[in-house]
């Protein structure tokens, strides 16, 4: 038997007779191929599996492992999203919303969005979505504790009932009461995913179900007086569900539910073409994705000393609900005449978004729904030359409609092995802002707005990655024409003038003998539009940690360190629970410090986690804001585990 990575006594016991052996590779269209040896052959596996048996396969085909290491980057990713978290501010309670210390517009979306953002931070999107290949059994259990009262859990199920079919069920789960009163977090989200191909390698299909829910109540933040005894620190106040807030019988809930199948034949492969290297793989394919998502902001009583005044018209319901369903059709084929794989396509769009009924007597709004149809035109272009990677992917969606507009994205990728690699962005887009900022309804009198003039928002990214042995680093440079934003009277504005935003980020990790130090600065400036379009100047993340194996045999790897973090203060936006959207304001200014410590340790295949956040915030003062009116976290003690099993 073998172990790799904390993979003991993993048993899978597969012969392959008289068959014909199949290996896996990415092509240069980053998709999944096989390659098979004519050769007759049989292959005994007694017992022996590697980790590269078990695959992880994201949206756009590209490949990685199951992994049960412990690194830094695991320490980081520890948390209800699983990611990286250095560019955002997390409020108090896990699973509540995210502010923005950064922004990324290299990934900005081809269709428009429902919009309610703050809600959408933990949504699994397409992209999110994995699919897997695995030779046994294999699951993955992730369970941390919550604030309070509640915790996390996050489960993955997947098995192979042949070589060629892989089914994967994941559901994560959230419950966690938070330290203030009205921060009950609860939240679901089930992934059920699947891929197929035939013995003759030509049909292919792999699709996913995404159902998810988030619901959670609404607090407006702390009151006037409860600001005052949090920042005084107040020791009557230690407990925090002391402390006033604004609004006591406020809810909201968010659901999103989606199909996405996809699905490819080959008309001639390989063996077919005459010459591979003219003309080969021709494929014809199908992609269907419909989506659904609703938001409703609850309460038991309307109050207007927050919110402004309402006219109610007693709706039953008061949801706002979107539909999009995208058919795309393609055909896909290899050429030497363009290094690569080009395939061309046609999206079918619906979109439906709107309400059921007039939520305001008051309103002046006179259409409940905005709906259409879209039909758009691409290509997708990846070629390979030496250690180039080209890759190109354009859709243009012409008329009138609201979905109107284009997309295009390129990037080139220089792969000089173990030594760096560089890549090179650039991301040209026009579409529709999100729909809430064109149709909104609310029983507030100041919530509701129809804006069927709002232009499309242009946005112009071009980007630039290194990474090599001394220094990872990347360069964003953004122009956004038709900025759209909420104002400080939580109105859906754009921007006249364009916004000019520079995002520059470095890392770098020393290390000497078990000891290792972890540094990430980021520098923004926003050269133009900076009224409107606000993060801090820097941002710093140090961490100093110590790792080695412990006890005789090695059977224990520690991980201990500390991580600073701090940014420099800005205007950062306001949370509004209604609109489930972050606003501008103009009367507090954000930035502090935080030490964090934790210890972590790996026993096998389970990595072990105990974290400390904020731990000087008992003896610091009490500046620490996630937006104005919402503290921060404070002193906080939490653990958990990762565990896996391959059966």
């Amino acid at each position: 038997m073998i172990s790799f990575l904390g993979f003991t006594n993993v048993n899978a016991q597969r012969t392959l007779g008289n068959e014909k052996r199949e290996s896996t590779f990415i092509n240069n269209r980053g998709e999944l191929d096989s390659i098979q040896d004519t050769s007759s052959i049989k292959v005994t596996l007694s017992g022996e599996t590697n980790y590269t048996d078990y695959k992880v396969f994201s949206h756009k085909q590209d490949t990685s492992y199951i992994d049960t290491t412990l690194t830094l980057k695991k320490e980081y990713f520890f948390n209800y999203l699983r990611k990286d978290l250095f560019e955002y501010l997390e409020f108090h309670n896990q699973g509540q919303t995210l502010n923005n210390l950064a922004y990324d517009f290299s990934k900005t979306a081809r269709l428009t969005d429902i919009g309610f953002t703050a809600k959408q931070v933990s949504y699994f999107e397409i992209e999110d979505i994995k699919y897997y290949e695995v030779p046994t059994v294999t699951s993955e259990i992730l369970y941390r504790t919550g604030l309070e009262q509640g915790q996390v859990l996050d489960a993955l199920f997947t098995l192979n009932f042949s070589k060629r079919l892989n089914v994967s069920l994941a559901y994560k789960g959230l419950r966690s009461l938070g330290a203030y009163r009205q921060a009950l977090v609860s939240n679901g989200n089930f992934r059920g995913s699947f891929h197929y191909t035939t013995t003759n390698n030509r049909y292919k299909i792999r699709g996913h179900l995404a159902k998810q829910d988030f619901f959670h109540q609404e607090s407006g933040g702390l009151t006037v007086d409860a600001l005052k005894n949090f920042t005084e620190d107040n020791p009557d106040f230690e407990s925090r569900a002391r402390l006033d807030v604004n609004l006591t019988n406020s809810e909201s809930q968010f659901d999103g539910t989606r199909v996405y199948i996809e699905q490819s034949y080959k008309l001639i492969s390989n063996k077919d073409s005459l010459s591979d290297r003219d003309f080969s793989n021709l494929k014809i394919g199908h992609i269907l994705s419909t989506e659904n998502k609703s938001y409703e902001f609850i309460q038991g009583a309307l109050t207007p000393a927050f919110f402004g005044n309402a006219s109610s018209s007693n709706p039953q319901s008061k949801q706002a609900k979107s539909s999009i369903t995208n058919n795309e059709f393609h055909l896909a084929f290899k050429s030497k005449y363009i290094l690569g794989t080009f395939k061309a396509k046609t999206n079918i769009t619906n979109f439906s978004y709107g309400y059921d009924t007039i939520l305001n007597s008051n309103s002046s709004i006179n259409k409940l729904k905005i709906s259409g149809n879209a039909i758009s035109f691409g290509a997708d272009w990846n070629a390979r030359i030496k250690n180039f990677q080209l890759n190109a992917t354009a859709n243009i969606t012409p008329g009138n409609a609201r979905l109107s507009g284009n997309y295009i994205k390129g990037e080139a990728v220089y792969n000089n092995g173990k030594k760096f690699s560089t890549k090179g962005t650039l991301l040209l887009s026009s579409k529709s802002p999100n729909f809430n900022t064109i149709l909104h309804q609310s029983e507030y009198d100041e919530y509701n707005w129809q804006n069927e003039n709002f232009s499309n928002v242009n946005t112009r990214d071009l980007g630039f990655e290194l990474n090599s042995t001394l220094l990872n680093a990347s360069v964003n440079f953004t122009n956004l024409d038709n900025y759209t934003y909420f104002d400080e009277d939580n109105k859906p504005k754009q921007f006249a003038a364009q916004v000019t935003y520079l995002k520059v980020k470095a890392n770098k990790e020393i290390k000497i003998g078990k000891f290792a130090l972890d540094n990430t600065l980021m520098y923004q400036n926003v050269s133009n539009g900076s009224s409107v379009f606000r993060v801090p100047e820097f941002t710093t993340r140090n961490t100093f940690y110590y790792m080695d194996y412990w006890f005789k045999g090695k059977p224990m790897l520690v991980q201990i360190g500390t991580t600073f973090k701090y940014f420099t203060k800005y205007k950062a936006n306001a949370y509004n629970p209604l609109l489930a959207e972050f606003t501008l304001q103009n009367t507090q200014d954000i930035g502090f410090p935080t030490f964090d410590v934790f210890f972590n340790a790996q026993v096998r295949r389970t990595r072990l986690y105990l974290k400390v956040d904020n731990v000087t915030s008992s003896f610091t003062d009490k500046n620490y804001f996630s937006a104005p009116n919402y503290p921060y976290r404070d002193f906080t003690i939490r653990f958990g585990l990762v565990w896996n099993w391959f059966i």
